[in-house]
């Protein structure tokens, strides 16, 4: 009989169709039955000698609420049987009502409830408890998880041990993932916490990864590609993290549409075993990352939200970098100019912040121009190994993308047609702010609202040093040091200026924006620690709630 390993997962959901995600322990018919009697059913397809599907589910109701249930060759597997979890369902929305939207980033998988979380309790798992609580209340239409899902090169102690159990750890890559089966690991411990799994089978999710979904600072330069491709474990590593990001998060982030269209999933499903194929495309995107597109967009009634993949899709050659190649910058601004008129609210997902602290931001302007040779060959070697070291590989490092998102956004903002806001959502830096840029004076700015959504982490630490050095980098003595950064570097000015308008804020938390109509409300919340600490009784506590748009 073929078991439930992982999921369901639920994915994709429009006004009429849903899809959830799946992985069975053998090769079976997955089948979805919601409870106002649409169904929908697939078989499994093989990837390195595990079995999943992606059902669609058609038939559903415009602003309804319904259960269901997932068999496994007609057996149901679930709900999970004794669960004092509610049941899972599908809302359906009905483009009348507001559309809540929660996002952050960088989640570690949360240790078992008996044992201490050394970083705090999991803002995920502790938003599942209070919908769990009280599921016929306020719950997300969507959740935005904005990279960094799992970890591959910082594993729990268990994982460790697991590895340490199946190959030696003296041989490179060490206590890191090597393949994809050790991948999966990482996704069966993030997602088998049994909160978090119940709360990805009921709240729709759209995923996109970031640098330790593969490895910490994936795509620096051009350079760091070079030194780590002379490694004897980097490609299997790569390989693996694509084709198991692919299998785990990619794919559910399409449309039914969009998967019927997609001949490298009709040839995955279409063989007996995907893996030959499925590696090949990695490789493919590996050797052509303008190949393939990991970016992709979702509409929510009048809010349209663009995941852009800042990571796969950089070029990197020093005098010609970019945070997104010709190809995805191109389809940046085809989304988000498409239809004037027809969204309220546009939300650009990248993992990486668009708007720093001011001497964050400088530094990585000033060494990129160290990099690109401004101050001779010497300071580009130390620009280099600065680089590397302090992790300067924001939007800022790549000037004229900084430059050229600044452009899109007021163009996007702009005209009769312009959107009540325009929000940048991001993670990455583990701490949260609001941000607000400015045009200069006699250009034209946008009419819309312009925002930097800043939302970090989900579920990780931050130490000490760079608590006080986030703070520092916001402040005027911070900016004033920034400022001769950019004079030594020759930096040009950037297209638009800004100021914090909320934060800096530090711990477990999430954000939440609340779109009806052309209003929009944000609020930020912590995850706060129950009885002794523990997970019993920790709950979500708003730290701040404003209007962004009336």
């Amino acid at each position: 009989m073929a078991e439930l390993l992982l999921g369901p997962l639920l994915r994709y959901v429009d006004g009429s169709s849903a899809t959830f995600w799946v992985e069975a322990s053998r090769p079976c018919t997955a089948e979805v039955r919601c409870a106002g009697g649409a169904r929908g059913e697939a078989r499994t397809f093989q990837v390195a000698g595990h079995h999943y599907a992606l059902v669609p589910v058609d038939g559903l109701t415009p602003g309804t609420v319904s259960a269901y249930e997932v068999l496994l060759d007609d057996v149901c597997v679930w709900p999970l049987p004794d669960s004092a979890l509610p049941p899972s369902v599908v809302r359906t929305p009905d483009g009348q009502d507001a559309v809540r939207v929660t996002f952050g980033s960088c989640r570690w998988a949360a240790p078992p409830a008996d044992e201490k979380d050394p970083v705090g309790p999991d803002a995920l798992d502790t938003l599942a408890r209070r919908i769990a609580a009280a599921p016929d209340g306020e719950r997300p239409d969507v959740l935005l998880l904005l990279g960094d899902q799992v970890y591959a090169d910082e594993v729990s102690d268990a994982t460790r041990a697991w590895l340490a159990a199946r190959r030696s750890l003296a041989d490179p890559p060490g206590s890191q993932v090597a393949d994809y089966e050790e991948y999966t690991r990482l996704y069966y411990e993030s997602w088998l916490d049994p909160e978090v799994r119940w709360l990805l089978s009921t709240v729709p999710s759209c995923m996109i990864f970031d640098d330790h979904d593969v490895i910490d600072d994936w795509n620096t330069s051009a350079a760091w590609v070079a030194d780590i491709r002379a490694t004897g474990w980097w490609r299997e590593r790569l390989l693996s993290g694509l084709m198991s990001y692919w299998v785990h998060q990619h794919l559910g982030n399409l449309s039914p549409r969009e998967l019927a269209e997609d001949p490298l999933y009709a040839a995955v499903r279409e063989t007996p075993d995907g893996t030959d194929v499925l590696r090949g495309f990695a490789a493919q995107s590996d050797a052509d990352p303008a190949s393939v597109r990991w970016s992709y967009r979702r509409d929510f009634g009048r809010v349209r939200v663009l995941m852009v993949d800042t990571r796969a899709a950089r070029v990197l050659a020093e005098h010609e970098r970019a945070m997104l190649d010709p190809g995805e910058a191109r389809w940046l601004r085809e989304q988000a100019l498409d239809a004037p008129g027809s969204y309220d609210h546009l939300l650009i997902g990248t993992s990486l912040p668009w708007l720093l602290p001011h001497l964050v931001h400088e530094a990585e302007a000033w060494d990129a121009a160290l990099c690109r040779g401004e101050r001779g060959t010497r300071w580009a070697r130390f620009g280099e190994k600065l680089r590397r070291g302090a992790d300067l590989e924001h939007w800022a490092a790549f000037p004229a993308s900084f430059d050229a998102l600044a452009g899109l956004v007021a163009e996007a903002g702009s005209g009769p047609d312009a959107p009540a806001t325009v929000c940048v959502l991001s993670g990455d830096v583990h701490h949260a702010y609001v941000a607000e840029p400015s045009w200069p004076e006699g250009t034209s700015g946008p009419d819309a609202r312009v925002l930097q959504l800043t939302c970090s982490p989900v579920h990780n630490s931050i130490p000490p040093y760079m608590r006080l050095g986030f703070r520092f980098g916001w402040s005027a003595l911070g900016r004033a040091i920034g400022r001769r950064l950019a004079r030594h570097g020759n930096c040009a000015r950037p297209a638009v200026s800004w100021r914090r308008t909320g934060g800096p804020w530090f711990g477990n938390q999430l954000m939440t924006l609340t779109l009806h109509g052309r209003s929009s409300r944000l609020r930020l919340e912590h995850a706060r620690a129950g009885r002794r600490g523990g997970r019993e009784g920790a709950r979500l506590r708003t730290v701040v709630e404003s209007e962004l748009s009336p």
